[in-house]
């Protein structure tokens, strides 16, 4: 044995910051060395590109082999004997860097558009050789390695280069699709870090596992297109939301895959009528009670359903029944699991330092630092991967609230103020308008929306008018208003008209979403049946009533999987919904007024047209505190698009109710939420109503108890 180098100790011992610098070929001298680390290998030759072999001298005992190449050949591979077997090999450290000079550039600046086409594992051939480039940014590492199934889990073998302000890089010959890997980190202060999957993988192992797959995300089949303008302000908007481990179960309470509820689930919601489906976060994340909302692999789908082929398959079918697909998509926050983000490099890279700014005191998560150019990078290219890759409609931005607000859930002085002294995070607001700036300037048919619980102004309005930019804004406060009086007795409701009322103040200050959400039926809460009260038949006629009102009501609507036909009990994310109810009438009939209430919000121009616009609403009944009445006009862009919706959430029957009309004539009554048909006492207006004589049109109604009833003009 030579005396050797620091640097072939370096390499040895795993902790060199730039193998290239040792490994490889290089020329000293006159002569054109080449040394390779081949840990267990008894004998190396280095193979020229004319065939002619040259004996590596082996420099060291833990595999280090050195020698000269003949002839000056710039191009080798490396033949090494392991016990019995002699393998041809590429060696990594020939090859050229992965990232370009202007990769490097844009990447630094913070203007690289699609970071997933460059960050992560990508297949390709590199210098006539097929394997695996392997990117991952971690500017504060002393060294990185990949590791995998293609070098034994030994982080001596693969040592990645540092490029740019942090781009650790390598490709790794002969490394394929489908290989696991994660990457072996040492710490700025020479600490060893748990194995980290990759920030950016796309497909990853099914919990407990943790390793990332080696995925080549350019081939995957690209969805057909969903319809056009099915995220339009004008259009209809129906939103079934799903979670897909338990809207559906197979016999022994397995989960149904990604094929099996292509299948199944875009038919069932075609069905109903409904225009989108919404997933619970489909990203890949490590604990099923959190339901996809703390993940870990933001560019996975996540592996308990399938591959990510599979997930694929499931959007093209929602797009072949004409439904538009949306995701929940969680940029507010992740878990501190040791493979994932948190603490990635050895300092708190992806999170703030400081835990006043960086851990959710609700959750127990970390908090993404928005002031960091290459964070803000990642979450914005996930965003638009999303959209590219797997032909996605929307995403609507989980715990909006929380990202804007410094002070979110924290006691006093249990925050840091910004710089203007404010308890709003400038950070974050400056991250949710380039994201909604980037989505809509790419993917124009695309939507966002936003669950943003306070009354943050102009959440849903343009960013070059000082708004954040979304889409739309879930209606938190219809939400909770409206609940709160369909679950007091009728004979209560009197004193909480008001709850009915206020939103209409400010029903078009957003494009609203009017949200019936997984986190209204969950912790206690009830399902949205178990809050109606009264007896049974009065229990299921409120609920008929109040969906009805939501459909009347304006905003886009948004209905948790079970609601559609009164799931009893609280949604339970280990077992599948409560679909032998079903062979029950009443819940049969809860069911048939949701499809009808669709196909009618479809229909009518007067419903969906001007959703977001105080022309499409005016109100016609407001003083009927007594007899729990409501009665307004959704209005089309056409003089004659009108709809009145009359809604009784009392039990009595209201003869010769009189409500002033637009119109004079013949309104006919196109639903009755009171309806035999739904389960209803079958109280109404026999199809049809006439105007009144005088000078102003009336109608004279019979109002059915707890029920609502939609008239249009007739002609």
């Amino acid at each position: 044995m030579t005396k050797l180098s620091a640097e072939a100790y370096a390499i040895v011992e795993g902790r060199h910051p730039d193998p290239f610098h040792y490994l490889g070929l290089h020329t000293e001298g006159d002569k054109t060395v080449v040394r390779a680390f081949l840990p267990e290998a008894s004998k190396v030759d280095a193979i020229d590109e004319h065939g002619e072999a040259a004996v590596l001298a082996r420099i060291h005992d833990d595999g280090l082999f050195a020698g000269a190449l003949p002839n000056g050949s710039r191009r080798y591979q490396l033949r090494a004997r392991f016990g019995e077997t002699v393998v041809d090999l590429d060696d990594p450290y020939r090859f050229p860097p992965v990232l370009t000079d202007f990769d490097l550039y844009l990447l630094g600046e913070g203007t690289h558009q699609r970071l997933y086409d460059k960050l992560g594992a990508h297949p390709m051939t590199l210098d006539g050789v097929a394997g695996v480039a392997f990117v991952v940014l971690a500017p504060n590492a002393r060294r990185v390695s990949v590791v995998g199934d293609f070098n034994f889990w030994n982080a001596r073998r693969h040592p990645m280069r540092v490029r740019g302000v942090g781009y650790w890089e390598l490709f790794v010959p002969h490394a394929t699709a489908g290989d696991h890997y994660k990457f072996d980190i040492i710490g700025p202060q020479g600490q060893h870090l748990p194995l980290k999957s990759d920030p950016f993988a796309f497909a990853a192992e099914i919990r407990p596992n943790t390793a990332s797959i080696v995925l080549d995300e350019t081939k995957l089949p690209h969805p057909r297109a969903a319809p056009a303008n099915v995220n339009a302000l004008s259009a209809p908007m129906s939103i079934y939301e799903v979670h897909l481990g338990s809207w559906r179960r197979k016999g022994h309470n397995e989960w149904l895959t990604y094929r099996d509820l292509a299948e199944q689930l875009p038919r069932y919601a075609r069905d109903l009528g409904f225009t989108h489906v919404e997933f619970l976060p489909v990203n890949e994340h490590p604990f099923d009670g959190s339901w996809g909302y703390q993940p870990t692999g933001l560019y996975a789908p996540t592996s308990r359903f399938g591959t990510p082929q599979d997930f694929s398959a499931l959007v093209d079918a929602c797009h072949r029944e004409g439904l538009g697909v949306l995701l929940d998509w969680v940029p507010g926050h992740f878990p501190d699991d040791p493979h994932g983000l948190g603490n990635f490099d050895g300092t708190s890279f992806y999170e703030h330092a400081n835990p006043l700014q960086g851990r959710h005191l609700d959750w127990g998560t970390l908090v993404y630092n928005y002031g960091r150019t290459e964070i803000v990078n990642f979450l914005v290219s996930n965003a638009l991967f999303w959209l590219e890759r797997y032909g996605i409609d929307g995403l609507r931005v989980d715990a909006v609230a929380s990202m804007l607000y410094l002070d979110y859930s924290r006691p006093a002085g249990g925050w840091v103020p910004n710089r203007l002294g404010g308890r709003e995070n400038l950070d974050a607001i400056d991250f949710l308008r380039r994201f909604n700036t980037e989505v809509f300037a790419r993917f124009p048919q695309a939507t966002t929306a936003a669950e943003e619980s306070t009354a943050w102004p102009q959440v849903s309005r343009p960013v070059e008018f000082g708004g954040l930019g979304f889409g739309y804004k879930w209606n938190m406060g219809w939400m909770h208003d409206t609940l709160n009086y369909i679950s007091k007795d009728p004979i209560h409701r009197r004193f909480h008209h008001g709850d009915i009322l206020f939103g209409l103040h400010y029903a078009f200050s957003e494009n609203f979403i009017l949200p019936l959400s997984h986190d209204e039926v969950v912790h206690g809460k009830r399902s949205i049946l178990g809050r109606m009260p009264g007896d049974d038949w009065q229990r299921f006629a409120n609920l008929r009533a109040y969906y009805a009102f939501m459909f009347g009501h304006p905003g886009k609507k948004l209905m948790f999987m079970g609601c559609e036909f009164g799931q009893e009990r609280e949604w339970n994310h280990d077992r599948s919904l409560d679909w032998h109810l079903l062979d029950q009438k009443k819940h049969a009939g809860i069911q048939t007024l949701i499809r009808d209430l669709n196909e009618l919000y479809r229909a009518l121009p007067a419903l969906h047209e001007l959703d977001c616009d105080q022309a499409g609403f005016e109100w016609v009944v407001t003083d009927d505190a007594g007899g729990n009445v409501f009665a307004w006009l959704r209005n089309g862009r056409d003089a004659r698009a009108r709809c009145l919706v009359v809604v009784n959430f009392s039990p009595n029957v209201y003869y010769n109710y009189r409500v002033k009309a637009p119109l004079a004539g013949k309104w006919r009554e196109v639903l009755n939420s009171d309806s035999a048909h739904y389960g209803g006492s079958n109280v109404g207006n026999v199809g049809e109503v006439h105007t009144l004589d005088g000078l102003v049109p009336e109608l004279n109604l019979t109002i059915p108890p707890l029920a609502a009833i939609f008239l249009v003009p007739e002609g």
